[in-house]
């Protein structure tokens, strides 16, 4: 519930009050759970009431201990909200396991007694292939995939036994052409979902329960409903449910399917989400202060050497480099020279930036434009800063593949190929056989500037060479707060643990901006 938690409870009635309020959220990674938790407390003040301390903390001047300490009231309720467990079969040990008997127990106290009620969440369907359905079952095709399986059946479980007046489900364009052995697995999340009792409580557990039979109907929300079935069930197409985030205001090209799911017995007049224009990359990241890339190493060599069964194997072999800005300038100096040589181009004076960036940089200037689109939506008055906008540290090679690659991008508009890697110079080939495959060219991808940016996943965690800055003077992948500004987190979201983990959670994400058009 991070990005759609987020959206919904940013909608605002007239009076300036948050429309919805999140009861509860479910979460299974530590770190996520703590970045909910500090935001279901942010959340606690009225909007615009949010004490100072807040802003200590994030600025690094007060511990959370502290802040929770001085507002022990907000804290308790935050910690009440945002539960650590985990859903499904859980792992062996997992002492965060939560049974079916606590989920209910706490959706039933966060309720308390309320029907009208919004369930948001997006379990991962591509593994689908066994759903528990009472009366016929599928085969499983991949035991390893049965985990994520459980979380998809213990999602409709909870609509089957709760019944909210209102889903929204997302998940992966994928899901649209997943089959298992006989079915196409999204036409039977369509029929699962408009019928959740039927599809995972027997007819006598019904019956045992006096439980009745509810069903839904599921909308797109970008296609309007032109022809309905025998049953005033919507008919559409599967494509039909994909939202491509950049034609409502998302400034990157994020095509994800959302199902909104209304209970039949609430008459619903059919609204879609309203086209928005286009956001570039640069208008969202491109008043960000400027840093530098940080140095972890240089490659020197390679040897070939037995593995364990007696095969050749290369070895790489690397050597320390000092990570300060006179020698970081210095290479890039040089590179700069080599790169605008090889393209034939004029030979810039780099005007370069000397931080690596900090978890928060002090900002007098905001420099958004006043008619910025997203002006509102990022800025913050109390927070006179940037968070989580620090660089990593890169291969010295793979620095000059960033400003190479962005230099190239800058001149052709497009990302530079196999060859042009060669052309350019051995030193910007790789050393490994992802050369010959045609895997590497795809692996140095440049954002550019007046486009959406690529989807952001938590694969951005890894090493960042899909996201790389379109700037050849900083030559660097994305920091924490670039991605999290692309997709459209208000910069006082103060995402808990360290860079990997921050990643993982601005990549797993909903964008809150779409979220909140969907509320």
């Amino acid at each position: 519930p991070g990005g759609l938690g987020e959206g919904f409870s940013s909608l605002l009635n007239t009076n300036g009050e948050r429309v919805f309020k999140i009861r509860l959220s479910i979460e299974k990674d530590p770190h996520a759970h703590q970045t909910l938790k500090l935001r279901s407390f942010f959340r606690e003040f009225n909007v615009g009431q949010v004490p100072q301390d807040y802003y200590s903390f994030i600025r690094g001047e007060i511990t959370l201990s502290e802040l929770y300490n001085r507002h022990p009231d907000q804290a308790v309720a935050a910690d009440t909200e945002a539960c650590c467990g985990t859903l499904g079969e859980p792992d062996e040990g997992d002492t965060n396991a939560l049974t079916n008997e606590e989920v209910d127990n706490k959706i039933q106290n966060a309720l308390d007694g309320r029907t009208n009620w919004v369930l948001i969440g997006g379990p991962p369907c591509q593994a689908y292939s066994l759903v528990g359905r009472a009366r016929r079952q599928e085969i499983v095709l991949n035991a390893d995939e049965d985990k994520r399986v459980d979380l998809y059946k213990e999602y409709l479980r909870i609509i089957a036994v709760h019944r909210p007046a209102v889903f929204v489900m997302e998940n992966v364009k994928g899901i649209l052409s997943a089959r298992t052995e006989n079915n196409q697995i999204f036409s039977k999340i369509l029929e699962d979902l408009s019928n959740p009792i039927e599809a995972c409580i027997s007819e006598k557990e019904m019956i045992d329960n006096g439980q009745h039979r509810v069903r839904y109907r599921i909308y797109s929300l970008t296609k309007p409903v032109t022809e309905y079935d025998l049953y005033g069930n919507p008919i559409l197409r599967p494509t039909d449910f994909i939202i491509k985030s950049e034609e409502y205001g998302i400034p990157q090209k994020r095509h994800r399917v959302i199902l909104l799911g209304i209970r039949e017995d609430i008459p619903s007049t059919e609204h879609i989400l309203e086209r928005k224009e286009e956001i570039p990359l640069s208008l969202v990241i491109g008043n960000l202060p400027e840093i530098r890339s940080g140095i972890t190493r240089s490659f020197s060599h390679f040897t070939m050497e037995p593995d364990k069964k007696g095969k050749l194997k290369k070895r790489r072999h690397y050597k320390k480099v000092n990570d300060c800005f006179e020698e970081w300038s210095a290479y890039m100096e040089e590179f700069n020279n080599q790169i605008t040589n090889v393209l034939g181009v004029e030979t810039e004076q780099l005007i370069l930036p000397e931080t690596l960036g900090k978890e928060y940089i002090p900002v007098e200037d905001y420099d958004l434009p006043a008619d910025h689109p997203l002006l509102n939506w990022y800025f913050d008055n109390n927070l006179n800063g940037i968070l989580h906008h620090v660089s990593r540290k890169h291969l010295l090679q793979d620095i000059k593949r960033y400003m190479f690659a962005s230099r190239y991008t800058e001149l052709h508009r497009n990302f530079p190929r196999l060859e042009d890697y060669r052309d350019a110079g051995d030193d910007l080939m790789p050393d490994h056989e992802n050369a010959e495959s045609g895997k590497f060219t795809d692996r140095f991808r440049v954002q550019l500037p007046d486009i959406p940016a690529t989807t952001v996943t938590s694969h951005i965690s890894k090493d960042g060479h899909y996201f790389i800055h379109y700037d050849p003077q900083q030559s660097r992948s994305f920091t924490v707060r670039e991605a999290a500004r692309v997709q459209t987190f208000p910069d006082n979201y103060y995402f808990c643990g360290g860079r990997t983990q921050q990643f993982h959670q601005v990549g797993n994400a909903v964008p809150p901006y779409l979220a909140f058009q969907i509320a």
